[in-house]
This record gives C-alpha cells, structure tokens and sequence, in this order.
C-alpha cells in the first residue's frame, strides 16, 4: 500500500468507528477484508487510527470536522506533513483536497479541552481528581503508551529476559515501577514471536499494573481470589509474587478463555469458575476485584473509551463497582484482605467508592490506597486495601 493508501484505509475505518463501532474491532474486520494489506501496512493503518483517536478534538479542530478524513487531515497538519501528497487521489489513494480543505485554517484559539483532546463534560470530573497534574496526564494521554512485559521470576531474572528478548532483537530496559517490569524500546511487534514470550519467562502486562501486585499483602498459603479477572493477568503475576493457591472467576467466562494456555506457559496453577456457586463464604485469604471500570488511565492504549463514556455509563459503572464489593466482601476470610483496583483516573471510581464502602460498611476499614497515573510510567492505576475491624 502507498502511504496515501494507507491514509484512506484510515479514513475508512475512522468513519465506522465514529459511527459507534469498537476500534479494534473495526480494525480487524478491515484487516480480514484486505488481505492484500501486508503486516507494514496493518501496522501504518493502525497506528494512523489509534493516533487519531488520542487526539480526536484537536485534529478535528486542525482538520475542520469530527470525520474520518478531516481527522486525517488534521493529524497531517499537526506535523506539517505532505498534504497534497498524502491526498493525492492517485491509485487507492485518498481523494483530493477540496478547495474548502486547502482554504481551511484552525482557529487561533482552541479551548483547552480541544487542546488537551478530553470531553467537555470530563473535564471538571479529571481536574478535580488530578489536582494540578491535570494537564501534564492529559497530555501524555494523547501519545503512545510504551509496551511493557512483566518477567515471570519463576522462569527467570529481569537479566535473563533482556538477554532472550536481545537473541530476537528486540531492544528492552528495566522499569523503575517493578522489579519485574521491561520496558521495550524496539521492535515490540517481535515480542509475541520471540521464545522469551513463548517459553513463559516474560508476559505482556502494563508496568503500573505490575507495582500494583507489588503491593498486595500476599504470602505463602494464602487461598486467593480473582473475583474479576478478565484475561488473568493479575492472577498470573500474584502466581509469580508468592507460593498462592488462585481461583479465578469472572461474569463473562468467555474473558477468561485464553487464561488456562497462558498459566500452562507460566508453569502455574490457575483455578477457574463459571459460577459463584463454587465459592464458599470466607474461605479465601485475599479477594482481589479489579472492576469494570471507564478505562481511563488507559486511554493511550484504547483512545475509543475516551469517546464512548459519558455520564450515564460513568454511573453504572460506579453502581457496579460497589456491587461487586458489596458481593466479594462475603468470601474474605475473618483476617483476610479485600482489595479494589481500577484502571482509572477519577476519584469517583477510586477513592470515592473506597469511601463509600467504608461507609456502608462500619465493619470494615481502608488501610492503603494508591493512585498511579502515567506520568508514573506506566498506565493509570488505583488500589485499595480492605480489612475487617
């Protein structure tokens, strides 16, 4: 595909997602249906799309319009890029500036919202729960998020990963957040090939979501649960922090079903359920509920989230994510620990639904919050620590 190709595969597929479609669904239909398309230019097309979407206001304002092309249009005058080139019309190409998109100037003065690329309504929500970072995280929410990889410390040392993941040529570095973290800084599309990857000693997980496990309380025995575990990365590196007995179970099972190959990978032993039926009240040590939640301090990584919440999906998720607590708080043993993680940025998630269990809950008290945002590093964290009175 020409560069101009690959701006107009762009465009299509920015106007189906506007349209209400999920990003990485949209982009895998695309690529199903293009099969001329080599891994370059899935790569190009993809990087286009998610680069878009982080700045969607503000290339939409350079652009002229909230459209596919117009934010193309946009992404290219942001860095002075080849216009008339890139929309050449030429082959598969994009079509040609119309005399409006050449005449076309942004406004001299965007509102700062635009500029930061965040929803109007938000804006209020994450300048109160991110004081005076509230800028700083907002502008590095609109660049890439690195790719991080947790070293599996049964399999191996952070030295033995780095010089595996250098065999594949793939440049890494330590991280700061975690002993375990890498940070790699070429070739990440290697990374699922390479036999560091393969052979266990190394999994994809976000550096914040690492120092995250780091903190919790876990020790040798302890019966744990996954009350919300999704694909099981937490349960994977608690497998790996302490000699733990892991029960995972989710509402959609489904999310769960590539948990038993990557525990086989890990060498670990990883329980799964279908059902809260199989749980038995206060039989486990430590309940883990990393909820659904809006996404937030990962929006570098899914850009379509920032779009699609608004307020009344942002209030179901907080009445969900107190629910689950409310319904996890019955498998923590006596002296066992409760603990709540997000992956968000707002205190209505955090620490306000923290608060409120407490609250609801005289019984019970918060022992350890912390919020982690990406100016950390890694992605946008939060993680409570509860226990009884």
């Amino acid at each position: 595909m020409t560069p101009s190709a690959r701006v107009a595969a762009a465009i299509t597929i920015l106007d189906t997602i506007i349209a209400g479609e999920p990003a990485e669904k949209t982009l895998t239909n695309w690529a199903r249906s293009n099969r001329y398309a080599g891994s370059g230019d899935r790569a190009a097309v993809r990087d286009h799309v998610y680069d878009a979407l982080r700045c969607r206001r503000s290339y939409g304002a350079l652009g002229g319009a909230d459209s596919g092309r117009c934010l193309m249009i946009g992404a290219i005058r942001s860095v002075n890029g080849p216009l008339e080139i890139l929309f050449s019309g030429e082959g598969y190409g994009a079509d040609p500036l119309t005399v409006e998109e050449k005449k076309f100037t942004a406004p001299p003065e965007m509102d700062e919202a635009v500029i930061l690329d965040c929803p109007d309504w938000l804006v209020p929500l994450l300048k109160d729960s991110l004081g005076n970072d509230y800028n700083k995280i907002l502008s590095c929410l609109q660049s890439r998020a690195p790719l991080f990889l947790r070293v599996n410390s049964r399999a191996g040392s952070r030295e033995d990963a780095l010089a595996a993941l250098a065999v594949n040529g793939i440049g890494a570095v330590p991280h700061n957040l975690s002993p375990t973290a890498i940070m790699v800084t070429e070739f990440p599309r290697r990374v699922q090939n390479s036999a560091a990857y393969r052979d266990g000693l190394v999994e994809i997980q976000d550096a914040a979501s690492q120092a995250l496990v780091d903190l919790l309380p876990l020790e040798n025995g302890d019966r744990v649960l996954d009350f919300c575990a999704g694909g099981g990365g937490k349960s994977l590196a608690m497998s790996a922090q302490a000699d733990v007995e892991i029960t995972a179970y989710d509402l959609d099972f489904r999310r769960m079903r590539d948990l038993p190959a990557r525990a086989d990978r890990a060498n670990v032993v990883i329980k799964t359920l279908r059902s809260t039926g199989e749980l038995a009240v206060g039989s486990f040590d430590f309940v883990l509920c990393d909820v659904p939640c809006s996404g937030s301090g990962s929006w570098r990584r899914s850009p379509d989230g920032k779009w699609s919440l608004n307020r009344d999906s942002l209030s179901e998720l907080c009445k969900s994510q107190i629910e689950i607590l409310e319904a996890a708080k019955y498998y923590v043993s006596v002296e066992g620990t409760l603990a709540y993680a997000t992956c968000s940025l707002l205190a209505q998630e955090n620490s306000q639904q923290s608060e409120k269990f407490v609250m609801n809950n005289p019984d019970w008290e918060l022992n350890f919050e912390k919020q982690f945002t990406p100016l950390d590093g890694g992605d946008g964290f939060y993680i409570a620590l509860l226990t009884r009175v």
